[in-house]
């Protein structure tokens, strides 16, 4: 079984944290975790833009000039696509973007990300977060200590409002709670730091 060294938020070991093989030592599946981020990333497009066919636009009735004898291209409407404020060719119409994943294939890509973390030493485990206020400057502080450098994933078992309101102002910092982690989300980060209690969340709902 994986272990991690357990931290408190000031950088100070406390003990060995034992890590779950079925969750943080799984095989690696590539195929599972490209297929779950492309889903994911298609889901975040409103699929909203829209553009009028020749069909659509008003106007354009009338043919411009009769078919023959005036020695210029012979045209059926003004609202042909080559005309201005004509439509548009294979206008972009609303759609869905989602793609289906399998739940368990999304569970395997989690597993996977959690491993991969792991084994390259980009994991952090953490007993608790806890800061008196809101201020960034306490989460910079915490970070710090942890020596966690880059873009960082902080998760958490519930909402934590102060860590996640001090996090907003931090552009590579990310406060989420364990359950609306993504599998983008986690392979996006550089480090990720875990609570305790997000670490016994995971090996409770992924095993």
């Amino acid at each position: 079984m994986p272990s991690v060294a357990l931290l408190d938020q000031t950088g100070k070991k406390l003990s060995d944290l034992t890590l779950s093989d079925a969750v943080f030592n799984v095989k690696e599946h590539q195929q599972a975790i490209f297929d779950t981020v492309v889903a994911e990333l298609a889901a975040q497009r409103q699929g909203t833009q829209k553009a009028k066919t020749r069909s659509e636009v008003s106007g354009g009735g009338k043919k411009p000039w009769r078919q023959k004898g005036t020695g210029r291209a012979r045209q059926g409407t003004i609202r042909a696509p080559q005309w201005r404020g004509g439509g548009v060719v294979f206008a972009p119409t609303p759609r869905s973007y989602n793609l289906k994943v399998n739940k368990k294939v999304v569970r395997l890509a989690m597993r996977c990300a959690l491993t991969e973390k792991v084994k390259e030493n980009n994991f952090i485990a953490v007993n608790e977060i806890k800061l008196e206020s809101f201020k960034t400057k306490g989460l910079v502080e915490v970070l710090k200590a942890l020596n966690a450098n880059g873009k960082v994933l902080v998760v958490t078992k519930d909402v934590n409002g102060n860590v996640e309101l001090a996090g907003r102002n931090l552009p590579n910092v990310s406060v989420i709670p364990a359950n609306h982690v993504s599998v983008y989300q986690m392979m996006n980060a550089n480090v990720v730091v875990m609570t305790q209690d997000a670490v016994a969340y995971y090996e409770e709902v992924l095993n």
